[in-house]
């Protein structure tokens, strides 16, 4: 069998037109494709496209996943939207994420090796994920939060250097599946997620803020939006959360309080003393699984042996008749009901009686190998 890869290309800002959808076409005859959407699962000779050169030409958001655990995340970005200058406190040290201009965009290129297989689910990564891109242009830069910690987490940041948000919590759920895709260390997540930003993820789309930023736009700023949004431009949405995102930002704190940033050093701090209680409920948690998983074997156990003394010398009988099966699951059968008449003879003084009918179950089968390499379990 040929090894898994799965290849998704989605067309957010501008659908693809007939030439496009035959181009590539060219590229796989297996391919899934719409006027949004190229995906291909390829066994690895199937494909023959170059991502970065599709991501350039047509598509806004790139994911690969392989099942030897390379997974692969690139996103386009208009770069009238997003400022490069202030993704490079995120960035800088990132050793898995590379940001680079391409035309009038930005592309950002994610790629983590060696990660948990996730066998064959790169449709579902690509729903989780998608969002993430909306976000960003709409000036929520929590996702590049989070590729900084994978630098916090590969030791590439030195404990006295600052965060470069002062928290990211709470996540949206395109968050969480960042994180987990490219597997971010949880604890680390945990403890940069325990503090907010100074101005909330949802904050500024609460309908009573969001309403009063939109009255104070100016009328040129709202014709002109909804002309663009006559004429069918994607981005208005986003683009309209970032103009508001910045107003708010702007004004004063207004009670507010000022959160100051951590030390990447407190950050690991913290992640440890998350790690180690996390440990600790698990252990308890497992401790009682187990407790309660006894009881019930127990309490099984017990009925059992109870139904035994009910069947009397029945029981000795029906011993004898899973031997004679001659099969694995006659003789296992018949060992499991051994085990209950030793311990119903422990019970009730009876032990000589039990050896005594067990050596002659063993002198009358002893030709069955099968079964008599099973009875040392009895002792």
């Amino acid at each position: 069998m040929g090894e898994y890869q799965y290849y998704a290309f989605l067309a957010l800002d501008r659908p693809l037109d007939a030439v496009c959808r035959e181009a590539l076409r060219a590229l796989s005859s297996r391919a899934e494709i719409t006027a949004t959407r190229f995906a291909v699962t390829s066994d690895g000779d199937d494909f023959k496209g170059d991502p970065v050169t599709l991501v350039e030409r047509w598509f806004d958001l790139h994911l690969y996943v392989a099942d030897w655990g390379t997974h692969r995340l690139m996103l386009r970005f208009p770069r009238r939207l997003v400022d490069p200058r202030s993704l490079d406190a995120f960035l800088r040290p990132v050793d898995c994420a590379a940001l680079r201009l391409s035309g009038e965009n930005l592309i950002l290129d994610i790629v983590r090796e060696d990660l948990e297989p996730e066998g064959e689910g790169g449709s579902d990564w690509l729903a989780a994920l998608a969002p993430l891109r909306a976000d960003a242009i709409g000036g929520d830069l929590r996702f590049f939060y989070l590729l900084w910690l994978t630098a916090v987490a590969d030791g590439t940041v030195p404990d006295d250097a600052a965060e470069p948000l002062p928290g990211i919590g709470p996540l949206s759920g395109a968050l969480e599946s960042f994180a987990r895709f490219f597997g971010i260390d949880r604890d680390l997540v945990a403890a940069a997620s325990e503090r907010c930003g100074d101005v909330p993820a949802d904050e500024v789309f609460a309908p009573d803020i969001a309403g009063r930023l939109v009255a104070e736009l100016t009328a040129g700023e709202k014709d002109g939006l909804l002309a663009r949004l006559a004429q069918g431009d994607c981005l208005v949405a986003s683009e309209l959360r970032l103009l508001l995102r910045r107003r708010l930002e702007a004004e004063a704190p207004g009670g507010r309080p000022v959160v100051g940033l951590r030390m990447a050093g407190e950050l690991r701090a913290r992640a440890h003393a998350i790690g180690e209680a996390r440990e600790r409920e698990e252990a308890q948690r497992a401790a009682m699984e187990r407790t309660r998983r006894a009881a019930e074997e127990e309490c099984a156990r017990r009925a059992r042996l109870d139904g035994l003394l009910t069947q009397g010398e029945a029981v000795w009988g029906e011993v004898e008749a899973e031997i004679e099966r001659r099969n694995a699951a006659g003789y296992d059968r018949a060992l499991g009901l051994l085990l209950d008449l030793r311990a119903l003879a422990g019970e009730q003084g009876t032990g000589e009686d039990f050896c005594r009918r067990l050596d002659g179950i063993r002198e009358r089968h002893a030709r069955k190998g099968r079964f008599i390499e099973r009875l040392p379990a009895l002792g």
